[in-house]
């Protein structure tokens, strides 16, 4: 653990990652502590300099010599991300980390480039169970005598606690291992924390964010449990009427600890939204760092797949592709073999070729001679759409050109992670493969006809006018094919 002394107030935080990348700031909830969002810890720090804190009162941290309030805590973060960076930072919030974030990107929207909440508070009011089981021991720890008594019995009434506390807060059908539950319910029960815990609790209905939304300027995921018994789903009514930035997904079986409970999909999630380091192909690869996702989420902007996406949805798409440098001349993929990749040309040129007379392939492809190229690619273009589709056989050779190629790939997995994923990205995604698999056909098309036409012309038969200069030839209505 590593010490902060902000504004005279000791914090005590977690650090995992680069100190060279841009900084995740992680957010725990009330009565918990950095451990809260441990899970997403290896995760983020593979593009990210993560700092996981402690609040004052919890953890390792000492409490506030003031009454604590969510503003208090907002802008205490705000004077720590101050201190530790001079960019914008993701925040990823827990629960009441969740209202702390949001209140940090209003008081401070210039910090905060975007979040990742999770069952977040927003109105302050919580559960039904939590305000008739939980809040009148939280009530008792305000004042010290009580206090006291509750710690002295808590080893003796463990059971009890369990019982007021599981349906609360995790799923009927909840994964999370005995391991992670006895530490986060030891986070829950730390002795000296009364106080803190009392004082957060009507924070944050102070804290009521109800009407504010709108004005927050930073997107969000913000991910629920389905059962979450602690913050309820009533408050996702306001995510959807007041916050057009944010990306809501309800998980079925979690309930207010999604990252412990469903951590494959919730990781999924996560690392789709902050478009974590391209995965590389085992041949021909390279390393892609965060800059190569930024990179690539540029790129796409003038791409055929990234038509009509934002930065985000680009962000996405680059996190989820593959990253291959290829030599001049180097085959990309082979004609009759199965394929499931679309390939997306970066920097240089990849040539598509097609060989008339089924060349052997026991005899390999020292040469193309005899073979007929079809399609020069520049960067920003796309082929194999068709084997990414079905995932049947290449009906040609795909090749980089004389100078090499960069090329960005698309697994047919991923394309259908990204449409279950992210509906509205994945329609975009699959509008865009398709549209330019049309205007390629209608290209075909339109050169077969002009190749056919210039024959008729060379033997003398009737047809339209010579094809000379530019004009264009009826095919039916409602479409006019451009000829040279």
């Amino acid at each position: 653990m590593v010490q902060y002394v902000i504004n005279g107030q000791r914090l005590s935080v977690r650090t995992e990652g680069s100190t060279n990348a841009q900084v995740a700031l992680l957010i725990h909830g009330w009565s918990s502590s950095w451990y809260a969002l441990s899970p997403f810890l290896p995760l983020l720090s593979r593009r990210f300099s993560c700092i996981a804190v402690d609040l004052p009162g919890y953890g390792n941290s000492p409490p506030l010599s003031k009454p604590t309030t969510i503003e208090g805590y907002a802008d205490l973060l705000a004077a720590l991300i101050h201190e530790v960076t001079d960019k914008p930072v993701v925040l990823v919030g827990h629960s009441m980390g969740g209202m702390i974030s949001l209140t940090l990107a209003l008081r401070h929207p210039i910090l905060v480039e975007r979040m990742v909440l999770l069952c977040p508070t927003i109105s302050g009011r919580l559960s039904t169970h939590i305000n008739t089981m939980v809040r009148p021991i939280t009530m008792l720890e305000r004042f010290s005598f009580t206090n006291k008594l509750t710690a002295m019995l808590e080893p003796y009434l463990l059971r009890v606690t369990d019982w007021i506390m599981k349906p609360a807060s995790f799923a009927e059908r909840s994964a999370i291992s005995e391991q992670d539950y006895k530490r986060l319910r030891a986070d829950a029960r730390r002795p000296g924390q009364g106080r803190v815990r009392a004082e957060c609790f009507w924070a944050m209905r102070d804290g009521d964010l109800s009407g504010r939304l709108g004005q927050i300027e930073a997107p969000a995921l913000i991910l629920w449990g389905a059962e979450d018994n602690t913050v309820p789903l009533r408050d996702t009514g306001l995510v959807v009427d007041e916050y057009p930035h944010a990306d809501l997904r309800i998980i079925p079986k979690a309930g207010h600890w999604p990252q412990f409970e469903t951590p494959d999909i919730t990781r999924r999630y996560v690392t789709s939204y902050l478009g974590l380091p391209l995965t590389t192909a085992a041949k021909g690869s390279v390393d892609s760092p965060a800059a190569a996702v930024s990179a690539a989420a540029q790129f796409f902007a003038h791409s055929d797949v990234g038509n009509g996406l934002n930065l985000a949805q680009r962000t996405r798409l680059a996190s989820q592709c593959h990253i291959r440098v290829c030599q001049p001349n180097e085959i990309i993929a082979r004609i009759n073999e199965p394929g499931n990749e679309l390939f997306i040309v970066q920097e240089g040129t990849a040539e598509v070729w097609s060989d008339p007379s089924v060349m052997n392939e026991t005899m390999g492809i020292s040469s193309f001679e005899g073979t007929q190229r079809l399609a020069n690619l520049l960067p920003g273009q796309i082929t194999g759409e068709l084997s990414l589709l079905d995932g049947g056989r290449r009906s040609a050779y795909i090749r980089a050109g004389p100078e090499g190629a960069t090329v960005l790939t698309l697994e047919r997995e991923r394309l259908v992670a990204l449409c279950n994923d992210d509906p509205t990205l994945g329609n975009r995604l699959i509008w865009n493969i398709a549209t330019t698999l049309a205007l390629r056909l209608r290209l075909t098309n339109w050169h077969l006809h002009m190749a056919t036409r210039k024959l008729e012309i060379q033997e003398g038969k009737p047809g339209d006018q010579e094809i000379r200069g530019i004009r264009t030839v009826d095919q039916g209505p409602g479409e006019v094919v451009p000829t040279v």
